[in-house]
Parts: structure tokens; C-alpha cells; sequence
């Protein structure tokens, strides 16, 4: 492919787009999908390597205690992209195309291209199947293959109702998995291994050198680029470099407490079984310590991605005048709370790895450790750009807590998963309350792993009082999935 082809398109609409203001910053987004907070950063676990992103940090602000919206792709991409939280869109889950049942919804995207922005991306940045990705929001969009059998089918459009594994399947030689009763989940995505594939020859590689060639070339400005690798999205494929790097025997399991489930209310409790089939398989397989090495590969390659992109940039000519973001849309269980998975409302699923680093006259090396939450983004960026303001965001303006990281900030972060059900994190707090009025409550002071529930504790009423203050008045049924005529 010729990466330059699209840059040649950009050249182009420069020409045709008014509203063109060089002095305002550049904007490139890096979206990582389903990575925790295992980053050297944030502390998440000892044997993660992600040199790229700990430098990024080094470079900007670190947000240490930021969450996702909600901990599944979709709803959390949308609410991130919209700054407009679940509770009030209707998107819980990734069965809706917010495309077709929100139509005139504004994006992040889509505002930036309306004032004068020149707006391309790549990669998977909303949802990756087909009809989630909205043509209008883009002046560009480099369209990523994914690694995997049944991704790539699946992206190409093709009807996967019969797909078959090649031989061997999985990747990770469970064989056990075709005579099991109940598979896993989502059994053509459960697979993990090393790839005999250089990184430039995978699809996340084939996006970043996309984007890296856009950066380092005289692009029109002001851009905003939003680059989504998948990785380390299941299944868990790496080159075989990043495999390489890790002594599996050595690497530190989770700390788990064995009757984590027993003070968990009925909601807790069904919550936390929804993958509990997947985590009993690896573990019955002995297979739990390969997964987590997989695992802990696809960080690192993820992490070597955002390398790539952030050495294409310092080369080129936009470097002193782009804001950089980094995200990832949820975090991901190995066992806490007998969970493999996202899809919950405890800290392993709502934690993220954010940073906000500002261009170069402006950059200010800080640990800002407020709560905080993806939803902020879209405000925070419109005020750092000086676009015209957006009413009714549900999200909040970060930037006094970009000047001064210890700043008085008032506000919590809000996790959703599903309908009526939320999560509340404060500076010290954790507080769950879902749909049928079940209740949680962490300290997170002296119980950093969410081990004890003390929401039935009389001596916490008030808290319970204050934290619920926060849950969102508003919580819109969900969006039927649209079916095909």
C-alpha cells in the first residue's frame, strides 16, 4: 500500500477547506483497546514494560486515577468521542450502531471538522465492526486488516455464521474447548500466541506507519489525527519479539482473595459471573499464567506502537505545536472477583491509562491524582483549541487541574454498565449501586483491591448519602439494536 496516498488527500482538501488557523494546535489521539492499568506509570504490575507510554507521562500529565465511561468498547468509544455518558445516550452495550439511532449526535470528530479542522484517523477508534464508524465524522480514514482468523473475516464484511477455525484451534492448543458444554463467550476471539510476523506486518503496524509517514509529512494544519491500535485486545496475537521478552515462570499472578465473592450483594454476584466460565477453563488447563504472558506481550506491543507514532511526530514538522492524548477504553480482570473480562464495575474495569501531554511551550510534568474520566476529554480539548463551546456535555473542562494538578476538584468519575447500574469513584471512595438499589462500597485508603464491601457498615450512611448525590438523574432506556431490513 502507499501510506502517502492519503496524505495526498489531505494536501488536497487543504485546498478546499476553509476556516484553516495554523496557530491553533494540532491534536493526535492515541486510542489503545482493553488495556488495564498495567503500565510502568500507574505501578499496575511489576513485569509490564511500556517504556513509550511511561515517557509520554514523563512529558505531560499523568492522570492517575482516570476511568472509562463504561467498561465495554462501544458504549465506552461513543460516551469518550461524544462526552456524553451511557446513562444519557441509551448505549450500553456493543450490539447498538450509534450511527443510525443517533444521527445528528455531535462527535469529537465531527465538531473539530466543522471549525476548520482537518480530520483523519485509523485503526479501530469507534467500534471496529462494520456500521459503527460514521463517514462523516472524517476528512480520511485508513481502514485497518486485524490480526486473527475470525477478525479478519469479520472486518471484511464476510458472513462468519459458519466460520471454522483452521486446524489446531485454538492458537493456544485448548482443545478441551470443543467438547466443553458452555464455550467461552466469544470462543473465535479466545486465543492468544505469538506471531511469525515482523511488527510493520500486522495490521496495527500497517495503521501506525500510515500515520507516522501523515506526520512526518507537511500536512495541512491545523489536524487532528486519532489513531486506534487494537492491541491488547483479545485475541492476545503478538509478534513473537514481545513474547520473547518475557520470562513466563517469573511473572507475578494477581493478588486474589479467595472468598473475594462472599459480601458481594445478588448484583455484585451476577455481575462477576459473567466470564467466570472462561476463568475456570484457562485455570482447569493450566493455562492462566500463559494468558497473562500473552497478555503482558500485547501491552508491550502496543506499547512499541505508540513509540513508532511518538518518533514519527518528534521528527516532523508539527511536533512543537500537538497536543498528544492517550487512552485506552476500559481495563480488563485476570481473576479479581473470579473475573476474566471487562464488563464490570470494580476498579480492575473502570481504571485507565490517560495522559494529556501539551505542546511544547506548555508542557508541565505532573501526577494529577483527582478522579477523573474519559468523558472529560471532549470538553477539555475544545477549551485547549479554543473551538466554540458545546452545551449539555456531560463531561468536565480538565484543564484547571492541567495547570495546577493539585487544584481543588469537586467532581467524581462515573462508570456505567448497563442500564441503571453505576459506579461512583471518588478521591478515597468506590460506590456501586445498582438497578434493583443492591449496594457496594470501597475504602480505597485501606482496601486499595476492593476486597471488603462495607456498604452495610452503619458508620458509612454518610458516605453512602454524599457519593450517591453524584449518581446521574438521568438514565435513558436502552437503544434497541437496529435490524437489518
Amino acid at each position: 500500500m502507499n501510506f502517502l496516498q492519503p496524505i495526498l488527500i489531505l494536501l488536497f482538501l487543504a485546498g478546499v477547506i476553509s476556516g484553516q488557523d495554523n496557530e491553533r494546535p494540532n491534536v493526535l489521539m492515541i486510542v489503545v483497546d482493553d488495556m488495564n492499568d498495567w503500565v510502568g506509570c500507574l505501578a499496575g504490575h511489576p513485569d509490564t514494560r511500556t517504556p513509550n507510554i511511561d515517557r509520554l507521562a514523563q512529558r505531560g500529565t499523568l492522570f492517575s486515577n482516570a476511568h472509562c465511561a463504561a467498561p465495554v468498547c462501544n458504549p465506552s468509544r461513543v460516551s469518550t468521542l461524544t462526552g456524553l455518558r451511557p446513562s444519557t445516550t441509551g448505549i450500553y452495550d456493543n450490539s447498538v450502531k450509534w450511527p443510525q439511532q443517533l444521527a445528528n449526535i455531535e462527535s469529537l470528530p465531527r465538531h473539530f471538522k466543522r471549525n476548520g479542522y482537518q480530520v483523519f484517523g485509523g485503526g479501530k477508534v469507534y467500534h471496529h465492526m462494520p456500521g459503527f464508524n460514521r463517514s462523516s465524522d472524517w476528512h480520511f480514514y485508513f481502514k485497518q486488516r486485524f490480526d486473527g482468523h475470525y477478525q479478519s473475516q469479520l472486518h471484511a464484511g464476510k458472513d462468519t455464521t459458519n466460520f471454522h477455525f483452521p486446524s489446531g484451534f485454538p492458537l493456544n492448543q485448548l482443545d478441551a474447548v470443543r467438547d466443553l458444554e458452555r464455550p467461552p463467550r466469544n470462543p473465535r476471539e479466545f486465543d492468544w500466541g505469538p506471531l511469525d510476523k515482523a511488527i510493520q506486518e500486522t495490521g496495527d503496524g500497517q495503521m501506525i506507519e500510515w500515520a507516522v509517514e501523515s506526520l512526518k509529512s507537511n500536512q495541512p494544519t491545523p489536524f487532528l489525527m486519532i489513531a486506534g491500535i487494537y492491541r491488547p485486545h483479545l485475541p492476545f496475537y503478538a509478534p513473537s519479539e514481545f513474547f520473547q521478552s518475557f520470562d513466563a515462570s517469573s511473572i507475578k499472578l494477581p493478588d486474589i482473595l479467595r472468598d473475594d465473592l462472599t459480601d458481594l450483594p445478588p448484583a455484585g454476584q451476577a455481575m462477576a459471573s459473567q466470564r467466570r466460565e472462561d476463568l475456570a477453563l484457562v485455570k482447569s488447563e493450566g493455562k492462566f499464567r500463559e494468558l497473562m504472558h500473552a497478555y503482558l506481550a500485547s501491552i508491550a506491543f502496543a506499547d512499541a506502537l505508540i513509540g513508532r507514532l511518538l518518533d514519527g511526530l518528534d521528527s516532523g514538522p508539527s511536533a512543537d505545536n500537538t497536543i498528544v492524548v492517550l487512552w485506552s477504553d476500559h481495563g480488563w480482570h485476570f481473576g479479581e472477583k473470579q473475573h476474566l473480562h471487562k464488563m464490570t464495575l470494580w476498579e480492575r474495569a473502570t481504571r485507565v491509562p490517560f495522559i494529556i501531554s501539551l505542546p511544547e511551550a506548555q508542557k508541565n510534568q505532573s501526577k494529577c491524582n483527582a478522579p477523573v474520566g474519559l468523558v472529560d476529554i471532549f470538553p477539555t480539548l475544545n477549551a485547549l483549541c479554543g473551538l466554540p463551546p458545546l452545551p449539555a456535555l456531560d463531561g468536565q473542562d480538565l484543564t484547571p487541574l492541567l495547570n495546577q494538578p493539585t487544584a481543588n476538584w469537586s467532581y467524581p468519575a462515573i462508570t456505567t454498565h448497563g442500564y441503571n447500574n453505576h459506579a461512583i469513584r471518588s478521591t478515597n471512595w468506590r460506590y456501586i449501586r445498582y438497578a434493583n438499589g443492591d449496594e457496594e462500597l470501597y475504602d480505597h485508603r485501606k482496601d486499595p483491591h476492593e476486597w471488603y464491601n462495607i456498604a452495610s457498615l452503619p458508620e458509612h450512611v454518610r458516605t453512602k448519602e454524599q457519593l450517591r448525590g453524584f449518581l446521574p438523574v438521568r438514565n435513558t432506556s436502552p437503544l434497541a439494536k437496529k435490524r437489518k431490513p
